[in-house]
């Protein structure tokens, strides 16, 4: 086993072990003293909000650490295809490492937060980001799907104002709603033109014949799976959106109405 290999399954590992210790022990201490309403959830609530600190953690690194490779690393930058990059390596090792992690939870409990939409999802980036960090290929294109991660935080805040019973439509779930919307968009959505337009002009060139036939395919059918579920997803957080702006200017016009009458 050579050094990068050793370095990889080493990074893995101890991303695995910190984030089992997030969940089981760390998000119990955290959550209760910044949230007196996290000891008010039942069991099943409070299993699934250890799994979304954990996801909002594991997204704000990695997703911090991809814009600065997005735009600053010259290796992955130079070339999309074979440029080797370390820092891409660390951050694709760090999102393997909690997504093992993830579905050794979803497994555990998987009467409480059990998805298979997310084993779909998880299994599919592993198996994508197992050629990038054994064959080197792909790099700068590992770590633009990572991008997407920076969605995850707003997704998960919408579901902790839900399980304390924010009101719907609260200026902070409204706010929040939006963002999510938002930053779903341009980071999983608006994305997939480029992605797609970029793998039309590369095929056929000397680069992209390099890659063989399986890591080619690989690559296409794991980006279509995970825009197929991105674009699911859209959907369904655009209709809630929508649901929820819909409340509030309802609740605003009401309060209006009323105040009108006072006066």
């Amino acid at each position: 086993m050579d050094t990068n290999s050793t370095l990889v399954i080493s990074i893995v590992s101890v991303t695995f072990f910190t984030f089992q210790l997030l969940f089981h022990f760390v998000s119990y201490w955290f959550s209760a003293k910044v949230s007196p309403g996290f000891n008010n959830l039942n069991f099943k609530k409070k299993i699934e909000w250890n799994s979304r600190v954990v996801s909002t953690c594991h997204s704000l690194l990695v997703g911090v650490v991809g814009l600065y490779i997005f735009w600053f690393d010259e290796a992955a930058i130079a070339d999309p295809l074979w440029g080797d990059s370390s820092f891409v390596k660390v951050n694709i090792a760090i999102s393997s490492g909690y997504l093992i992690s993830d579905l050794f939870i979803l497994i555990l409990y998987w009467k409480v937060i059990g998805d298979k939409y997310y084993v779909i999802h998880h299994c599919t980036a592993l198996y994508a980001y197992y050629f990038i960090l054994s064959e080197g290929v792909l790099a700068y294109i590992g770590n633009f799907r990572l991008l997407a991660e920076l969605s995850t935080p707003f997704v998960n805040q919408r579901w902790f104002f839900e399980a304390l019973n924010y009101p719907k439509f609260s200026k902070a779930n409204v706010i929040n709603g939006v963002l999510m919307t938002v930053v779903f968009f341009v980071m999983r959505i608006a994305s997939i033109p480029p992605l797609y337009g970029y793998i039309y002009s590369v095929i056929g060139t000397e680069a992209y014949l390099r890659l063989g036939l399986l890591i080619q395919c690989s690559w296409i059918s794991s980006c279509v799976i995970l825009d197929v579920m991105n674009v699911m997803w859209m959907i369904k957080i655009s209709k809630g959106c929508i649901k929820v702006i819909s409340l509030f200017r309802q609740e605003k016009a009401k309060k209006s109405l009323q105040n009108g009458k006072l006066d």
